[in-house]
């Protein structure tokens, strides 16, 4: 992946919306801020803001980079829908990386337990290893409950909202390209409350 290009980053999977703008590794704009269930509304209306501001067209991107999760039903489908209209109708290459990993490249240096809460004491989180440069994972994504895998996970320093950093992203190994954007699909994790209670109910 050429590094030297104008990408949108976007993440919608967490209380937080998460939109940068990147180019030539230089962080050009960014939104993080907590949202109030609301990132469907406010997402496009922050993306054309700050290409406004930028002075640039989404024809200009060379890429979209988005959160694919796990984490909230409804918010990880935002981004995820929002790149793949982007990628589909401009022609524009996207990159997935998990939530959980975009977390734990803006932390400390150390072993990151990054996590997204997932209500009733529920999380979905994983575990890598930060360092100035680069992001390596350590324990897969999961759902699980929040006090078990804080009480029983071995790492150096939870995170649940924090700003990423995507220099760290692009020097890991974690960011994987999406070869047919038809294929781009949310991570879940969880069954969805309409399935619970389709299963509740046989």
């Amino acid at each position: 992946m050429n590094k030297s290009l104008k990408r949108l980053v976007i993440d919608t999977a967490t209380p937080y919306l998460y939109i940068a703008l990147y180019e030539d590794n230089v962080l050009v704009d960014s939104i993080y801020q907590k949202g109030n269930n609301d990132h469907s509304v406010t997402l496009m209306d922050n993306i054309a803001k700050m290409f406004d501001k930028a002075s640039w067209k989404i024809q200009d991107l060379a890429a979209v980079i988005v959160g694919i999760g796990p984490g909230s039903y409804t918010g990880v489908r935002i981004g995820v829908v929002v790149a793949k209209m982007f990628a589909w109708s401009h022609n524009i290459p996207v990159f997935k990386i998990s939530t959980p990993a975009l977390l734990a490249s803006g932390a400390d240096n150390g072993v990151i337990f990054a996590y997204v809460d997932a209500r009733r004491n529920q999380a979905f989180g994983g575990v890598f290893e930060k360092t100035d440069e680069t992001l390596v994972r350590l324990k897969a994504d999961t759902y699980a409950d929040l006090t078990t895998m804080l009480d029983s996970w071995t790492y150096d320093h939870p995170v649940n909202a924090v700003m990423p950093d995507l220099n760290v992203v692009l020097n890991s190994e974690l960011l994987e390209a999406v070869d047919n954007v038809h294929d781009l699909s949310p991570v879940y994790l969880r069954k969805t409350e309409a399935e619970r209670n389709q299963e509740q109910n046989k």
